[in-house]
């Protein structure tokens, strides 16, 4: 007996009903919380491990007795219109300041310690320092600067931060800290606004005002009028970071596609030997015994020059299969990790992985903050607490959030 062909068909959901199920799966939360604080956590752990390597040689790097000389850089920002706070005076004071407002913002926003106004003190330190002396990277430094622009638009606080902690009890960001650093980063933005012709491009300027007013404009909804306003701030809030989580992917796809389809028009890449060369250089030789071992075998530096550009070519297309994906995100995981060794490039890997740990499984991370949580709690020698995130109603359940559609 045949199967009736009208039981086995599944019921259609109406077009609308599938619309409004997916605007308000984007509407009612910040999608990629896990992923966001990953992300968070590797680039201001990169920035800062960065900072203190250099804190030695910070003056010839990015202060008054680099050669790159500040009149130089004062042409170079009065050109091409790059933000630096670091143009507003030439004098080692300013500079010191800065520098060390770099290093607390980077430990701060590691920390999630109120990441809204934090984020936006990191940014600013990282464009400042990396645009005064814009020769001083390894590639590393150009997805840390759009890094940090990116994460001042998501809600990056949400798991993994104090921040979470805080509202996981109760408490939200109304007390004094939040309003008095808000109300410096007002006196802040004066500042560049007045010397806005050695600041950078006015859009940024204007972006930045528009973050701070936004910001006061949320302070008051929460306390006046904590109902529908609240909802709708919630709404456009969730909008921009889930808009700003796609940027980062799609950033992420480009940076791999466009260096895969380059290393396949460069003849050494075709050939198999591509990666000989930089192990034969001692400026990239940082275990030159390693470094033989490697490139005495042609098998290997074939294997490794072809798996390279295969890696980094066919990454963007496995997103449409989690396994295959999640197989490629380690192999490259492993292979920034060979470079930092090899190479001697430890913050372009850094940040790197922390990049791709945006494609990293939601499942994977919340194990492996279980994990840190457990080793924490035994290391402090205490009991592990609540877990962190949304408050759970009497029934074990998270409560439904507040949205406009639903």
């Amino acid at each position: 007996m045949s199967p009736d062909p009208a039981a086995s068909e599944q019921p259609r959901v109406p077009f609308d009903r599938r619309l409004a199920a997916a605007v308000q799966k984007v509407t009612a939360n910040a999608l990629g919380p896990h992923q966001t604080a990953i992300v968070r956590i590797g680039f201001s752990l990169t920035w800062l491990l960065f900072l203190l390597r250099e804190w030695p040689h910070r003056l010839e790097l990015y202060g008054p007795d680099g050669p790159w000389s500040w009149e130089m850089g004062r042409r170079l920002i009065a050109d091409n219109r790059a933000f630096s706070v670091l143009m507003w005076s030439d004098g080692r004071f300013w500079f010191e300041l800065v520098y060390g407002l770099a290093v607390l913002s980077a430990v701060l926003l590691l920390l999630g310690w109120h990441t809204r106004a934090v984020s936006v003190v990191f940014m600013a330190g990282v464009l400042s320092l990396q645009n005064r002396s814009i020769f001083m990277g390894d590639g590393g430094d150009n997805v840390v600067h759009l890094m940090a622009f990116y994460l001042v638009l998501t809600r990056c606080g949400q798991v993994w931060a104090l921040d979470a902690r805080r509202a996981a009890r109760g408490r939200g960001e109304d007390g004094p800290v939040g309003p008095l650093l808000w109300t410096v980063l007002g006196g802040f933005l004066m500042a560049a606004t007045y010397f806005s012709d050695g600041t950078g491009e006015w859009w940024l300027l204007v972006l930045l005002w528009v973050l701070w007013l936004g910001q006061g404009l949320w302070w008051l909804v929460c306390r006046y009028a904590p109902d529908e306003p609240r909802v709708l701030l919630d709404v456009l809030a969730n909008l921009v970071h889930n808009a700003t989580l796609v940027v980062i992917m799609v950033e992420v796809c480009l940076i791999y596609a466009t260096a895969g389809w380059y290393k396949i028009q460069g003849s050494r890449w075709q050939d198999g030997t591509a990666l000989y060369y930089p192990l034969k250089l001692d400026y990239f030789s940082p275990w030159p015994a390693l470094s033989d071992v490697l490139g005495s075998s042609g098998t290997m530096v074939m294997l490794l020059t072809y798996g390279t550009v295969i890696v980094q070519v066919a990454f963007p297309f496995t997103l449409f299969n989690r396994k295959v994906k999640n197989v490629l995100l380690a192999v490259m995981m492993l292979e920034h990790a060979g470079i930092a060794v090899l190479l001697g490039l430890p913050f372009f890997s850094l940040a790197m992985i922390a990049a791709d740990a945006v494609f990293l499984p939601t499942v994977f991370l919340v194990w492996l903050g279980a994990r840190a949580a457990r080793g924490r709690d035994r290391i402090l020698g205490r009991d592990r607490a609540a877990a962190e995130g949304p408050a759970l109603t009497r029934s074990g359940e998270e409560p439904s959030p507040r949205t406009l559609v639903g």
